[in-house]
């Protein structure tokens, strides 16, 4: 148990209330303090609790009297209050770091710009069919905290942000998993891409001979780093590029091989048997196996997980199929790699819906897919100039529209039997959206009223 008897809380959502509540289990003098209103269900369980809380930040000094100082995700680094406790010498953790203290389950945190979401539920789903009690948190489900508050369980699988890790000191995962690295969230690392990369890599920080690394070895800036970093855990790279010798996985032709110790037999898998398609599901699809083999999973459950595991909603989600046309949610695609994955995917003449709130986007990568894949664009945003001056010049129809219903009428009038219409945004939502869901249920709405 820290010696640390009080803890100063910024931020009251799911993050900063589950921990609020764990701490106050453990013991500690609880504090919670929000930049403006608090969510009705969070401040009924702060009330419920007798847990101290502000809709307000208060003055800096006021966090002088606290041993320890949990700062949300959601929450700048360069918020002023987080300032001021940095130069007190102070660490400002996260929920996550605090969390962990207590977790007795092992752990599988993953990460990375795309896919997380994807793997950590995949990875989730191969758990629990071979029959462990196994716990859902992080970035998507309920706070770690909370988890670790109300449940016991054998494993705890962790979908994580380079926000959730930034305030990581001490946590590191049984089983690590790093799926890619490609410029996401620059704003909240002063535009600097190499902060950004070693963010994303304190996931394997202080690890030891006793944990695990799976990593893609595809991804250059993983790659480049690796070269300058080393590692003590044990490494599970996986490839759809060439074959891994020793322990991970690759792709070879049409089949997938996953090797989880070099003198075991193999699992082998042909990629039309899974059940996401599409490159980037592929590395995927690998990294939650190799995920699940080092959890002590049966190959039998993984090949039979792999094959019926049904994806989240709001990525790559059929929607329905209207006059021959396909329509498919990908809301969850906030920027540009993960618009690249889902054109990439598309076997069919697309009419791609984008746009939104731009995080600094530089469509470059997106040009050749544009090309031979996209047969007109409809813009879902406030401010289309850089799409459009991007793809002007590739693809003969563009349209703008602000509203979800418009944007999907308009793509239906340039669709035909055999296309289709893919909101693949590569955008942010908030300037027509409250947030990516949101989003993705205005473009189902619409898509069903048709």
């Amino acid at each position: 148990m820290p010696k640390a008897k009080s803890i100063f809380i910024l931020g009251a959502g799911e993050s900063g209330v589950g921990a609020a509540l764990l701490a106050q289990a453990k013991g500690y003098r609880v504090t919670v303090a929000n930049d403006g209103p608090i969510a009705n269900t969070f401040s009924k369980e702060l009330q419920h609790n007798g847990i101290t809380y502000f809709e307000f930040v208060p003055e800096p000094k006021t966090v002088l009297p606290f041993n320890e100082f949990i700062k949300s995700p959601g929450v700048a680094d360069a918020h002023p209050l987080v300032n001021f406790y940095n130069t007190q010498k102070k660490p400002v953790i996260s929920e996550i770091e605090f969390a962990a203290r207590y977790c007795k389950a092992k752990t599988i945190g993953i990460t990375g710009s795309n896919g997380k979401t994807t793997t950590t539920l995949l990875v989730h789903h191969i758990l629990k069919k071979a029959g462990y009690k196994v716990a859902l948190a992080g970035n998507v489900g309920p706070s770690f905290a909370r988890t670790v508050l109300n449940s016991t369980f054998d494993y705890c699988v962790l979908e994580l942000s380079s926000f959730q890790l930034d305030g990581c000191f001490q946590f590191k995962p049984d089983i690590a998993v790093l799926l890619n690295i490609t410029p996401d969230h620059l704003d909240r690392y002063q535009n600097n891409f190499n902060y950004y990369t070693a963010s994303k890599f304190k996931i394997i920080q202080h690890a030891t001979r006793r944990n695990h690394f799976i990593y893609c070895h595809d991804d250059a800036t993983i790659a480049a780093y690796l070269k300058t970093h080393t590692t003590q855990a044990h490494v599970y790279p996986f490839s759809i590029t060439q074959p891994i010798i020793g322990s991970g996985a690759y792709l070879n032709a049409s089949t997938i091989t996953i090797t989880y110790k070099p003198n075991q037999k193999p699992l082998t898998m042909n990629i039309e048997q899974l059940a996401l398609q599409g490159k980037h599901n592929i590395y995927n699809s690998m990294a939650a196996a190799l995920a699940a083999k080092l959890a002590h999973v049966r190959k039998s459950v993984i090949r039979e997980s792999l094959q019926d595991f049904q994806n989240i909603e709001h990525r790559l989600e059929f929607v329905a199929t209207i006059h021959g046309i396909e329509y498919i949610n990908d809301s969850k695609a906030t920027n540009v790699n993960s618009a690249w994955y889902a054109l990439e995917s598309m076997n069919k003449p697309v009419i791609w819906i984008c746009g939104g709130q731009d995080k600094g986007n530089n469509y470059d990568e997106l040009t050749a897919l544009v090309a031979s894949k996209v047969k007109a664009i409809v813009c879902l945003g406030k401010n289309n100039t850089k799409i459009i001056s991007a793809f002007g010049s590739l693809v003969g129809n563009i349209v703008e529209t602000q509203t979800a219903q418009d944007a999907v009428c308009a793509a239906a009038k340039f669709a035909k039997s055999g296309d289709a219409v893919l909101l693949s945004p590569a955008c942010a939502s908030f300037d027509l959206f409250k947030n990516y869901e949101e989003r993705g249920l205005a473009f189902k709405a619409a898509v069903r009223s048709l």
